[in-house]
Parts: C-alpha cells; structure tokens; sequence
C-alpha cells in the first residue's frame, strides 16, 4: 500500500521514528504521512537526504518504470503481465502560462510577478483539455503567479482528476504545516514543485515600460536586438543565453532525472525559459533558437525514450486516438497531432 502511495514521488525520503517520512523531491524538502508506516519504494539518482533529526532509518530502491499509456486508457489495465513489459517511455509537457495582464498591455513583464488575464484563464484552461489523457506524475512551474496558474487551471480538466499541490520549503513550518496525513489524499495528489530558474528572463530596465513607447525611444533596432539577440542583454537585464544557461541546467539536474525513472512531467514556464529548454531538447544551435516562437497557452509533447526527446507536437483534442499517437505502439506516429509552427524552426 505504502509503495503504491508514494508511486506518484519521485526522491529520496527518510522514516524518522514517529515523526512520519521527511524528505525531498528533486532538491525540495518533503514531509509525508504520519507514523507507523513501513515503506518499500523506488526513487530516482541523486537524492540526497535532508534532516535535522539523528535518529532515522533511511531507505532506498531502484527507480520504478512506467509506460507513457495512461492506466487509465490502457486496455491491459488489469494485465499484471503486461505491465510488467511496459517500457520505459516518459512524457515531458511544455507550456508556456496563457496571457499576462502586462501582456494584454503590451508591457516588457520579465521577473515581475503578474497574474494572468480572462483570456490568460481560457488558455489554461484549453491546454488542460489537449493533455487530459496524458498522464502527469509530477508538475514543475516557474516561482512567477502566471505560470503556476496556467498549471493549475490545466489540470482542472485532466481525465484523472488528481490535486496538484504546492510543496513549501520556505522553512522548517512551512513544511510541518503543509503536512498531508491522508493516505488516500496523498494517492490522489500530484507534487508541484516551484523553482525560480524556471523564471523568465529578466529584462532588467525594461521591466514596467512599453514595448511600442520603448522602441520609439531606443529605436525599433536596439529594442529588437534586446528581444532576439541570443547574447545581448537589456540594460541590467539578462540575455536569452543566461536565462538559458540557469534553466537548462535545473532541467538536467532535476527534471531529467525523473524522466530516467520513467516519470511524466508538466512543465509550466515563460517564452524564454522554454526556449532554453527546447535549444537543449531539440539541439537548436543560437541563430536557430533566436526565431523560436512559443504560442501562449499551447502545449508541447516530447517522449522521453531510450535517453532522447522525441517532439510529437501539440495534442490537438483530449480524444483517445490523440493521445495514443504518441505511445510506444505507434512510436513513429504523428496522427492526431497539430504539428504547426510550434513544431517548425
């Protein structure tokens, strides 16, 4: 039971005598379930352990496998045996948050944290419907408002109706008051793990200024080398190759780890966060990533298979023969699925 609990978990966790299981997932801090439990589980490489007790029992496994086929669709749902034979195949979602208030504006938003419009809500709330019957075991989001709510407005319409839940690690209180003490809740969540190096990319003292007003000051030429230049920053701000360089690098440190171990991941960010992230995917070269444009509210599918990403485009409907386009059946598939420019360098 208690494996089974903690299959949608990805980390390394700690049974602290009568305090329950402490933990993290990826490099976040964790406390699950109250005391008296006896835990058999599987985690990914690299946990480390985090505590302040001294007294513990520590417990570690293999990673678990999973098949990108939702249990849920799966005809051999029931088949012990198939599942057995699932191979590892994970699913990676990008999207980028639905519209912004400051983009309804036309303000340069960067690292200022605003939330999103009505049409910002509808856009969620549309991607959530083209990945419901894909599954999600954990969500990543930026620390900004308007990529978390894209996230958990997107999983409002997911066919399996998990919680996407927060983790805090701001303190020690923060975690022991967030504590979840329901077994059956817990089966029923899905982690959602916060990082600002998911963040977009700062544009510095452009942040609150209008583009339009902007260019007409600076000159549509020195505006434009500041948006799509790969390695010129606005004044004070950051370049898409240092927005890249952080981003990227919590991608391979904490994200890919848990597609190794067979989990599906939802990663809601910005324009420039994903772009870094799909220059690595995809193995854009700078002048090719600089003409990259991402579309609010539309996600992107990759299956992670066999140590490589595999872009399958985006969902274009939350119908089963979509969402089996892209499972290992039909591995080379790309019916059901709206290429488009998403998909086009």
């Amino acid at each position: 039971m208690a494996n089974a609990m903690l299959h949608q978990t990805v980390g390394s966790l700690q049974l602290l005598g009568n305090s329950g299981i402490h933990g993290e997932v990826g490099n976040n801090p964790v406390r699950l379930f109250p005391k008296g439990f006896k835990v058999q589980v599987g985690f990914s490489k690299g946990g480390a352990y985090s505590s302040g007790e001294r007294k513990f029992s520590s417990i570690r496994a293999s990673a678990s496998q999973t098949s990108v086929v939702d249990p849920v669709l799966s005809p051999s749902n029931n088949d012990s045996h198939e599942s057995r034979k699932k191979s590892n195949e994970a699913a990676l979602i990008l999207i980028r948050h639905g519209e912004s208030l400051w983009n309804e504006k036309n303000l340069f938003t960067g690292c200022v944290d605003v939330p999103l419009t009505k049409k910002g809500v509808e856009e969620a709330i549309e991607a959530g419907k083209r990945i419901s019957n894909i599954p999600v075991d954990m969500i990543y989001t930026s620390a900004l408002i308007r990529a978390q709510m894209t996230a958990m407005l997107a999983m409002t319409q997911h066919r399996r109706k998990k919680v996407p839940i927060i983790m805090h690690n701001e303190s020690e209180q923060a975690m022991a008051w967030s504590q979840i003490y329901s077994e059956d809740t817990l089966k029923q969540s899905i982690p959602v793990i916060a990082a600002w190096q998911l963040n977009e990319r700062m544009y510095g003292e452009l942040q609150g200024l209008n583009k339009q007003e902007t260019a007409d000051r600076f000159g549509k030429e020195k505006v434009h080398e500041w948006r799509r230049s790969y390695d010129i920053p606005p004044p004070n701000g950051e370049s898409l190759e240092m927005c890249a360089q952080r981003a990227v690098a919590y991608f391979k440190e904490n994200i890919e780890p848990q597609l190794l171990a067979g989990k599906n991941v939802m990663i809601a960010a910005h324009g420039n966060s994903l772009r870094s992230i799909i220059m690595y995917l995809d193995k854009l070269t700078s002048q090719e990533v600089i003409s990259l444009e991402l579309s609010t509210g539309i996600p992107m599918l990759y299956i992670f298979k066999e140590g490589k990403f595999i872009r399958r485009g985006s969902p274009i409907a939350p119908t089963e023969a979509g969402v089996y386009a892209y499972t290992r059946r039909l591995p080379q598939s790309i019916v059901g699925y709206n290429v488009g420019p998403l998909a086009r360098f």
